[in-house]
């Protein structure tokens, strides 16, 4: 059956914090769920050699509960990696807690996967020896780690490949084969750090499908990171809009868009009234900034075009 059709009304005319019936429910029973991640006064300050101190992050307090699925936005600065690399155990926190099904995270652990923004695969490794590596490592025979590693792949719709190697995967294929990885040790969370970022518009909307549908199927708690709003909209329960200098909690939406999610509904009220709440939080007016933009001596530059043949 096809998606219905959309109809695009003016912003102005909805609530980003309205919610039909069934999106209602969804939360209620989201939120009733065993809480997966926790959060509570967090913070990271970085030092110089110099002793000078920079605060990326303070005061970040965030409940997620099992499988759902967190988008976290902010503007550039605002600590989303620093973020999600202390979730993984990356990067050492100066004050807080987190913790995973109750268990303080003091470093990396099997109970969360990560996948990166730059393809990490082992150039020298075939795709399923990559997706089989970490069950190797965690003490699998190669038997049984290849057996898996073959489950997974035919999860993302990869089994043909399985003895190809990175260099002949385009950049999509790759990210499928890095979440494949993260999923086999099969972790409570996965983290994901702008995984998508670098791939062409049609290669994104095809894996934030792919992901969407690995998600519906597994057990795990997703989080996030995006800097596209759209793809925030699109994918998430919940956005966490972290604030810039130092990153601090904004805003957390429930994002009122029915599921299941498709491509037409970027049209509906829903989607544009909470598109237009990230927006006035990310990119707030210059009246409602610090003033208008620094163009950094822009209009010093020596003009090297003939006079009257404006463009502007």
């Amino acid at each position: 059956m096809s998606a219905p059709a959309a109809i695009a009304l003016p912003v102005e005319a909805c609530d980003y914090r309205t919610q039909c019936e069934p999106v209602r429910a969804r939360f209620e029973r989201l939120k009733a769920r065993d809480v997966a991640l926790r959060v509570k006064g967090l913070g990271k300050v970085f030092r110089n050699a110099e002793g000078a101190e920079t605060v990326a992050l303070r005061g970040i307090d965030l409940v997620t509960h099992r499988r759902e699925f967190l988008c976290v936005v902010g503007p550039s600065g605002c600590g989303k990696s620093t973020f999600v690399r202390i979730l993984a155990g990356l990067e050492t926190k100066s004050s807080g807690t987190v913790s995973v099904g109750g268990v303080p995270v003091s470093g990396p652990g099997a109970d969360r996967g990560m996948v990166f923004q730059g393809y990490t695969l082992f150039p020298w490794l075939t795709v399923k020896r990559n997706v089989a590596f970490g069950l190797e490592e965690n003490g699998e025979s190669r038997h049984v780690a290849e057996r898996e590693a073959a489950q997974w792949l035919a999860l993302i719709g990869l089994e043909r490949f399985a003895d190809a190697y990175p260099h002949q995967l385009s950049g999509g294929m790759k990210q499928r084969v890095a979440i494949a990885r993260a999923l086999a040790m099969r972790p409570r969370i996965l983290l994901m750090d702008e995984p998508f970022s670098a791939l062409d518009t049609q290669s994104r909307a095809r894996m934030q499908a792919y992901l969407i549908e690995i998600w519906r199927k597994i057990d795990i708690t997703i989080v996030f990171i995006t800097h596209d709003l759209d793809e925030a909209v699109t994918l998430a329960d919940r956005i966490l809009v972290l604030k810039a200098h130092p990153g601090e909690v904004e805003e957390l939406i429930e994002v009122p868009v029915p599921r299941p999610r498709h491509p037409g509904q970027s049209l509906t009220p829903e989607f544009r009234a909470t598109r237009a709440r990230l927006d006035a939080l990310i990119h707030p007016s210059e009246a409602e900034a610090d003033g208008p933009a620094d163009l950094g001596g822009l209009d010093m530059v020596t003009r090297m075009a003939s006079v009257g043949d404006e463009v502007e």
